[in-house]
Parts: C-alpha cells; sequence; structure tokens
C-alpha cells in the first residue's frame, strides 16, 4: 500500500515539474536598483518612499511575481497570520484526526487556525469569500461532495491547498493536494480477504467525493479491482451514510444472506454498525463472517472482536495540507511539505480463514 502526496498546481495530466525558488525580497531590490530595506518600505506602505521608487519597486513586484513572506511580515508586524480550513465535518474521525494535524502544524509555525463548517444549505460562494478575507489562505477537507464542490469554488488567486480522495490514475487535482492511496489499500484489504479462503466479499461503501455511484469512490473501486482480478462478480454495494447507524442498516441486510462470509467496509463507524448487526443475527465474528474496516479509529482496538482495519495517517495529511499551503504564504522556504505514512492493514480479531 502506498501513499502520495501529490501537489499540482495545473489540470490534469500535466507533467511533474521541478522546484523552482520563489523571488525573494532581494531579488525584487535589485531588479528595482534599491535596497531591500527600501524594498520592505514599499510593501508596508511606508509613506517616506518617493513615489518614483515606489513605482519602481512595484513594477519589480511584478515582473518577479514576488509574495510576501507571511512568517517574516508576522514577526516584524506583530500580526499573527491565521489559516482558514472548509470542513462538512468536524466529527468523523478522518475528518477530526486531519483537523488536528492542520492545528498542530499551523500552530507550530505560527498561524492561528479558523475552521467553517458548510452544509449543503450554504451558500459556498460567500463562506469562501469570507474564508479568504482572513487574508492567510485556505485548506478545503474535500474528502466528501460538499468539499469537493468547495475546492471547485475556490478563486484562482486565493492560496488554497487541499486534502482530496485519491483521484483516477493519471489526473490530479487543479489545486495543490494532497492524498493516500486508500485505491490501494482497499485491493490490498479485499485480497486478504480472498487469501482466507473467503469466496466473495461484500463491501459496505462510504460516499464517494463525486458523482452519484456507491462504486465511484477509490475504496469501493480497490474492492472491486481486486474482486474482478480473481475473476469474481463484485455483488452490489450497500451502505447509505458514513455511521454507525448506516452500517447497522446494511449489516442487518448482509447478515440475513448466508453466502456472506467476508465484508469490507468504507470506515471503521459503518464497521462498528455491522459487528452489532451480525452479533443481533447470531452471525459470529470471524467464524462465520470476517469483517475489516477503514481508517484505524481509536475504538477499532477495542470493540469485541476487536476490528481488523486499514490505518490512515490523517494527522500526517493535515501536517502535509498545511505545509503545500505555507510553501504558497512564505515564497522563501524551499523545505518540502512533510510525506504522510503509507496505509497499513491491521490485523486483529475480526478477521480470519473461511470457516468450511
Amino acid at each position: 500500500m502506498d501513499v502520495t502526496g501529490h501537489t499540482s498546481s495545473g489540470g490534469h495530466g500535466d507533467p511533474p515539474q521541478g522546484p523552482r525558488k520563489a523571488a525573494s525580497i532581494r531579488d525584487v531590490a535589485a531588479a528595482a536598483g534599491v535596497s531591500y530595506q527600501t524594498v520592505s518600505r514599499v510593501i508596508n506602505g511606508h509613506p517616506n518612499v518617493k513615489e518614483e521608487t515606489r513605482k519602481r519597486v512595484d513594477a519589480a513586484i511584478q515582473t518577479l511575481g514576488f509574495r510576501r513572506n507571511a512568517t517574516a511580515f508576522a514577526l516584524a508586524s506583530g500580526v499573527t497570520r491565521s489559516v482558514t480550513v472548509i470542513t462538512s465535518n468536524t466529527v468523523l474521525y478522518g475528518y477530526a484526526a486531519t483537523l488536528q494535524g492542520l492545528e498542530e502544524a499551523s500552530r507550530a509555525a505560527g498561524y492561528a487556525l479558523g475552521v467553517r463548517v458548510v452544509t449543503p444549505e450554504d451558500d459556498l460562494d460567500r463562506t469562501i469569500a469570507a474564508a479568504a478575507d482572513t487574508g492567510g489562505g485556505v485548506v478545503v477537507i474535500g474528502y466528501d461532495r460538499i468539499g469537493a464542490a468547495a475546492l471547485d469554488r475556490v478563486p484562482a488567486h486565493v492560496p488554497c491547498a487541499a486534502l482530496v480522495e485519491a483521484p483516477p490514475l493519471g489526473r490530479t487535482p487543479s489545486r495543490p493536494a494532497v492524498w493516500a492511496d486508500d485505491r490501494e489499500a482497499a485491493r490490498a484489504a479485499t485480497e486478504h480477504l480472498l487469501s482466507l479462503g473467503h469466496a466473495n466479499v461484500h463491501h459496505v461503501a462510504i460516499p464517494a467525493s463525486t458523482g452519484t455511484r456507491r462504486l465511484a469512490g477509490p475504496r469501493a473501486e480497490g474492492w472491486r479491482q481486486a474482486l474482478e482480478a480473481a475473476g469474481i462478480t463484485p455483488p452490489p454495494p450497500s451502505g447509505k451514510g458514513w455511521d454507525a447507524e448506516a452500517g447497522y442498516e446494511a449489516g442487518k441486510k448482509l447478515a440475513r444472506n448466508k453466502d456472506v462470509t467476508a465484508i469490507l467496509c468504507g470506515n471503521d463507524d459503518l464497521a462498528l454498525g455491522v459487528l452489532r448487526a451480525l452479533h443481533h443475527a447470531g452471525r459470529r465474528v470471524p467464524e462465520d463472517i470476517s469483517v475489516i474496516g477503514f481508517d484505524d479509529a481509536p475504538h477499532s482496538a477495542f470493540v469485541t472482536p476487536s476490528l481488523t482495519t486499514v490505518r490512515m495517517d490523517f494527522h500526517g495529511l493535515g501536517r502535509a495540507a498545511f505545509g503545500l499551503l505555507r510553501a504558497q504564504l512564505d515564497t522563501d522556504r524551499l523545505e518540502p511539505a512533510p510525506v504522510p505514512a503509507e496505509p497499513t492493514l491491521i490485523l486483529r480479531e475480526s478477521s480470519g480463514p473461511r470457516d468450511v
């Protein structure tokens, strides 16, 4: 299972480009024929600068594409820079852990972090405009349809980074983004269940961030690809939400089918509901049915039976996303964004060989 921290400032299929050093205040000074102290005075609106000099500096700034170093400005002015996170959820584990990673990274860099929770009823354009007014850039958590729609509406001039589902192979988001290869992780988890002797693997899916089909998300795609590679026709996926209640409803239906011996769930909350439904139906886990979750939420190791799951480094993804945004705000920095850990299949009690 690989985790890929991808960045792109172009559209789909853009070839990778090497890092280019951003123009510094000294580059602007040299181009304008003034001292860097004079450039600093122009940038900060100091009144004691000749109009002709100011015009030369402004022209050099435009030509070189110079952007003020946010951290240096904050230290010099005493003004705290801020970053706004746009998300549709702060409760589910993946979102909450991502927010924690963002907060830790932004605080360490001297940034204040604000959060705007969007709903289907919100005016996204107004919400994004308000977030952009903070002046420190925007991070969009685009794991779902609302987040993906918000990302599409962020104006090109607003510094932005995103956390997204793994995109289709050969395509990249239009803004700098980071993601985990959960498509490959789901494929590997499905292959593990098949290796235990299960003839088929059913899937309780989370909603995809784009489209309307439950097979559209990368986790569902990885599951389907593993089954098709093994010559198995994927059964119809279950699931109509993200939480344990949705998992419970899907689990009740699967429990009635005696041919079901293995279930891959789109997240651990769904798996929790599935485990409860199987218990109520008298189906033993893992003797009758093996269950694998996704994300490795804190509760997954402490349910009975403990949950086999795919561990996702959401904290690392959050830190990496802030790193992508900071590279746009602090243009003198050349440090690469942190790289999250790869997804890992964590074997626990809820999965085992088919009981024949």
